[in-house]
């Protein structure tokens, strides 16, 4: 056997003893409280009726041929960005494949070596790979810590300076201080990015405008592939921005574009979100009814799809999911390294088209879960 497959062999064996292993699997056809398609658009009559156009269609090309500064770029692309724009009450907006590589892009684009990067210790891999990439020095502030964040800041002296921060984690189910975050930056001079990944459709344009700060922010990503049910993402800012960035984003300047059906969905999608509010209204009825029923306080004007029920190991939290799964409920264990260790957990993910009942049931399994814990 050769010395690089015994390395990865170890490496994998290593992980599987410390219960981390990752695995693929296909759909099981349990009740879905695992992924983050909010209102179900992803599989949508809509949708379906979309794609069916589409196969009759014989008069667009499937591929797109090539990255948008060779071959790849179309009017339907820059009318797609405008119409982001617009709906974001945005300067501009530019399509990236997926929200990683719009994250990933962005930072590295901006940040260099000599500049100063603060990050909130929840942010996506992908803004802790973009900041890898930068060069930039980073350093990261405790969860949602304003305090914390203003001591790092003080350490700031030449240079450009970045807060990179997400509206609604992914992986705690919490929002961010957006006011006071932006408060803070500007009193620091740095420039505030906010990942709106898990934000958008839930909250209409995401948290940033629903709350009128989008000119207090230096830039967005918006991501497509979660409550819009389709995929993609794009970076929302100054037209500047959007020039610079297709000068310097190497995930833009060398990925081929979004296909021609691609762009469609994304258009589709948008337009759907601008008279999307009884799908948001029901998500949060569901949202409330799972915080009634778990016995959690509600706080705050807004609730949060996503739920956490921590766990004490990967192990613990990987069998609740194994008798969840049994009683017929998809809730996936989210294990160390994805989380920190310590920080193990069930993520419930709510949905629009949850029913009732089936929130009530999963809630009488959690419960039994940490009680037996």
């Amino acid at each position: 056997m050769k010395a690089m497959d015994l390395y990865m062999l170890k490496a994998l064996s290593k992980r599987k003893d410390e219960g981390c292993l990752r695995q693929l699997r296909v759909p099981n056809g349990l009740i879905d409280f695992c992924s983050n398609d909010y209102f179900g658009w992803s599989r949508s009559l809509a949708n379906r009726a979309f794609v069916d156009c589409l196969q009759c269609d014989g008069s667009f090309i499937i591929g797109s041929t090539g990255s948008r500064l060779i071959s790849g770029n179309s009017l339907l692309a820059e009318e797609v960005e405008g119409q982001i724009a617009r709906f974001h009450q945005a300067e501009s907006a530019l399509l990236l494949n997926t929200g990683y590589l719009a994250n990933l892009g962005l930072i590295s684009a901006l940040a260099k070596r000599g500049d100063f990067i603060v990050r909130d210790e929840c942010v996506h891999a992908s803004a802790v790979d973009g900041c890898r990439l930068s060069l930039a020095t980073t350093l990261h502030f405790k969860h949602n810590q304003i305090s914390d964040l203003r001591r790092k800041l003080e350490k700031y002296r030449s240079g450009k300076c970045f807060v990179l921060v997400e509206s609604l984690y992914s992986m705690n189910g919490d929002f961010a201080p957006l006011s006071d975050l932006i408060d803070v930056c500007d009193r620091y001079n740095a420039l505030l990015i906010v990942d709106e990944a898990h934000a958008i459709g839930v909250f209409g344009g995401g948290l940033i405008q629903l709350l009128g700060l989008e000119k207090r922010v230096f830039a967005r990503v918006v991501t497509f592939g979660k409550a819009l049910g389709v995929q993609g993402a794009a970076i929302l800012g100054s037209k500047i921005l959007q020039d610079y960035l297709i000068n310097y984003c190497r995930p833009f300047i060398y990925s081929t574009a979004a296909s021609y059906w691609q762009l469609l969905a994304v258009r589709l999608a948008y337009q759907r979100l601008a008279r999307a509010e009884c799908d948001q209204a029901l998500l949060q009825a569901k949202c409330l009814l799972f915080n009634q029923a778990l016995g959690r306080e509600v706080r705050g004007p807004f609730l949060s799809p996503i739920q956490i029920i921590y766990g004490k190991s990967n192990q613990e939290v990987e069998q609740w999911s194994e008798i969840l799964q049994h009683h017929g409920f998809d809730v996936p264990a989210i294990k160390s390294p994805t989380v920190k260790p310590g920080r193990e957990c069930l993520r419930v993910c709510l949905h629009s088209y949850n029913k009732d009942e089936d929130i009530i049931r999963l809630v009488f399994r959690l419960k039994q879960l940490i009680k037996n814990e």
